[in-house]
């Protein structure tokens, strides 16, 4: 990959098709996973009528949607009352479907503007903050699913089973630090 650079009003980078094929991949597997979260959500007759929607009121079970949808209560695991529990529910169901809804833009954002079979990607300043937003999602979701952590070296043996992928990782912290830098050029 051609690192990010800003030319004029736009970032300009150019992906090989290899790297174009693993960064549309993840994204369109994020993206997956977060629609069917949506799917998740109740059917709820009183969000038809107000058309507020409500999402699920329980954190999701995967590690990785769990990591990308946290709680918006902090809940103490030694002492949960019912009142935190029932706040955090009511917190999670009015406010997951917004945060969904974001992600999936901004994931949408990096499947139109990276062509399939690589090339020269231009963005405008809103679509490079998308995309700021869709490289930080994809590295949370691979971060967790590797269990990378301050400990972790940069490299692993070769017979780990993560260590490939740990690679990719590094490539997509690479990736997003040169658009900040480019950004903020």
């Amino acid at each position: 990959m051609r690192g990010w650079q800003r030319k004029g009003g736009r970032m300009h980078a150019g992906f090989e098709q290899q790297e174009a094929a693993v960064l549309r991949g993840l994204v369109s597997q994020l993206e997956d996973m977060l629609r069917a979260r949506a799917e998740e959500a109740p059917q709820d007759p009183l969000s038809e009528l107000t058309g507020i929607r409500t999402g699920p009121s329980q954190s999701p079970d995967d590690p990785v949607l769990s990591r990308l949808l946290p709680d918006y209560h902090k809940i103490d695991p030694d002492q949960p009352t019912q009142e935190v529990l029932d706040s955090a529910s009511a917190l999670r169901s009015l406010h997951e479907p917004e945060l969904v809804d974001a992600k999936v833009g901004v994931a949408t954002v990096v499947m139109e503007t990276l062509p399939r079979d690589g090339g020269d990607v231009k963005l405008t300043y809103e679509q490079a903050d998308a995309w700021l937003s869709a490289l930080n999602d994809v590295r949370l979701a691979l971060g967790t699913a590797l269990d990378v952590n301050e400990d972790m070296p940069d490299e692993l043996p070769e017979d780990d089973p993560r260590s490939p992928h740990l690679g990719v990782y590094h490539w997509l912290t690479w990736v997003q630090e040169s658009l900040v830098q480019a950004l903020t050029a």
